[in-house]
């Protein structure tokens, strides 16, 4: 007739709850964390760290891509001394490395 026996028996089969759907729904956003947003925080929380420890006299790389010591600390903005005599204005934030002493010369 019009249904064959293998539509017949899809639609008497008992229904799936769909709790597989949601176990690999949470099993996919327990692996995004622990391998993206982890680690996105521990790099955050580090840089934030090493910006609230910078110190007169540092070394320093900015996200530009400027070296220089540092001069004068305000609360959110460097001043940093790129070459004698002259002196940039730079936001705490915009530091992406503290270089060791001796490398700026």
């Amino acid at each position: 007739m019009f249904i064959s026996n293998a539509f017949a028996q899809a639609a008497t089969a008992p229904a799936d709850p769909g709790y597989s759907q949601f176990i690999l729904m949470g099993a996919m956003f327990v692996v995004l964390y622990f391998v993206m947003i982890r680690p996105q925080m521990k790099r955050q929380k580090e840089h934030k760290a090493m910006i609230e420890a910078i110190a007169k006299g540092d070394e320093v790389v900015t996200s530009g891509g400027l070296l220089g010591k540092i001069s004068k600390i305000n609360e959110s903005i460097l001043t940093l001394e790129v070459a004698s005599g002259v002196e940039l204005q730079v936001q705490r934030s915009a530091v992406v490395q503290v270089l060791p002493k001796g490398t700026v010369k």
